[in-house]
C-alpha cells in the first residue's frame, strides 16, 4: 500500500470550504482512479496547516495518478484560500484500527528522520512496542506508520476519539516517542496535532 500526502497552508476561515470541496468535488472523482483506496484530511483550525492524503493499492497506481490528481490538489488549495506547500509519497508500513474514529476525532503526527538501514527496526518497534501501548490508552482509535525507505523519513500517526482524549494522552505518548527515538537513533523533525476533517478509507489492516 502507498500514500501521497499534500500539505496545504490554508486560511483558517476557509477550512470548511475546503472540506466541502473535498466531499463534493474530489470524492466523486476518486473512485474512477485505478487503485485508489482512501482519502483523509487533517486540519488545524488555529494554524491553517492541513494535510490531505490519498491511499493507493500499488506503486503503479500511485505514480499513474500523479498528473491526473494535480488539478484536484490545486482546487483544494484554492478552496482553502491557501497554497500547496509540499507533496510527500510514502510506503504504508502499518495500518491498525482499534475502533472507528467518530465525528470528534483528532490526530497526532510525528515526523522522523533516521538511517534508511534502520527502517525495518522502526516498523518492528511500532508494531510490537508502540501499538500495544497505544491500545492501553483511553480514547485510542487507530494508528499508522508511513515510511520512505530511500530517504529514511517516516511519519507515525495516532487517532483519538476527541480533543479531550488527545490532550490526556499527550504526556504518555511524549515519553513513548522520546524512548523510541532514542533507541532507534532517530531525529524527531516535527510533532503536530489536527482535527480529522474528513476520512473515507478502505486501506486494509497492516500489522
Amino acid at each position: 500500500m502507498y500514500a501521497r500526502s499534500s500539505t496545504i497552508a490554508a486560511q483558517p476561515s476557509s477550512i470548511d470550504s475546503g472540506i466541502a470541496y473535498l466531499r463534493n468535488k474530489v470524492m466523486p472523482q476518486l473512485p474512477e482512479f485505478d487503485g485508489w483506496v482512501g482519502l483523509s484530511l487533517m486540519v488545524n483550525r488555529a494554524t491553517g496547516r492541513c494535510i490531505a492524503t490519498t491511499a493507493w493499492d500499488s506503486e503503479d497506481a500511485l505514480r499513474s495518478s500523479q498528473s491526473r490528481a494535480q488539478p484536484l490538489r490545486d482546487g483544494l488549495a484554492q478552496a482553502m484560500s491557501g497554497r500547496l506547500e509540499k507533496i510527500d509519497e510514502w510506503d504504508v508500513a502499518v495500518m491498525h484500527r482499534e475502533h472507528l474514529a467518530g465525528p470528534r476525532a483528532c490526530t497526532r503526527c510525528t515526523w522522523l528522520q533516521m538511517d534508511p538501514a534502520g527502517m525495518d527496526l522502526l516498523i518492528d518497534t511500532f508494531k510490537t512496542r508502540l501499538l500495544p501501548a497505544f491500545e492501553e490508552l483511553e480514547g485510542f482509535r487507530s494508528a499508522s506508520l508511513f515510511v520512505d525507505r530511500e530517504t529514511g523519513r517516516a511519519v507515525g500517526s495516532t487517532v483519538w476519539s476527541s480533543v479531550e482524549e488527545l490532550d490526556s494522552s499527550r504526556e504518555h505518548t511524549d515519553r513513548m516517542r522520546d524512548a523510541a527515538s532514542r533507541s532507534l537513533s532517530a531525529e524527531v523533525l516535527d510533532v503536530a496535532e489536527f482535527r480529522l476533517g474528513f476520512a473515507h478509507l478502505r486501506v486494509p489492516e497492516l500489522v
